[in-house]
């Protein structure tokens, strides 16, 4: 070994090693900074803006099995929010009594406003009027419609 190759040297020091981070070492912390950042953002949600998706994503497929429902069997099916009463919240009038369908929310009672009416029609006919609904739950609220062709669908969320 010479003096100029010894562990420890300036030499050694020079040559061999460079001060800094490798490209490796970067992109670990880069995908740490991610994963908690993600994580961060999931505990920070709004449960209320959570319940009322859920809520919205629900009754966009109950007013379709509904609309589906009224269209096979011919029947005039309309969907009515009741409010607070006991037993339901909501209720599909029309369907055949074979066929029942949820009529509370999951979670808390969720405020609806129907634009231009009381209750939104369902069928029979393939083309319904267009019709708009808003479901609110605290400060958040969301806005649903069908043109009345296409199915029901969120078209806007937020907080007021």
């Amino acid at each position: 070994m010479t003096p100029t190759s010894a562990p420890g040297s300036d030499a050694v020091l020079k040559r061999g090693w460079q001060a800094g981070f490798t490209l490796i070492e970067l992109l670990v912390v880069v995908a740490l900074i991610a994963i908690a950042t993600a994580t961060l953002s999931l505990a920070l949600r709004d449960p209320a803006e959570s319940q009322l998706r859920r809520e919205a994503d629900r009754l966009t497929a109950l007013l379709e099995a509904a609309r589906a429902e009224s269209r096979a069997s011919g029947l005039a099916v309309r969907w009515r929010p009741t409010g607070n009463e006991p037993g339901e919240q909501f209720r599909f009038e029309g369907l055949p009594r074979s066929i029942q369908l949820p009529s509370r929310w999951l979670g808390d009672p969720v405020a609806v406003s129907i634009e231009n009416a009381r209750v939104l029609v369902l069928g029979p006919e393939p083309l319904i009027p267009p019709q708009r609904l808003t479901l609110q739950l605290g400060r958040q609220r969301v806005l649903l419609a069908s043109d009345g062709l296409s199915p029901f669908e969120i078209v806007e969320s937020g907080a007021l």
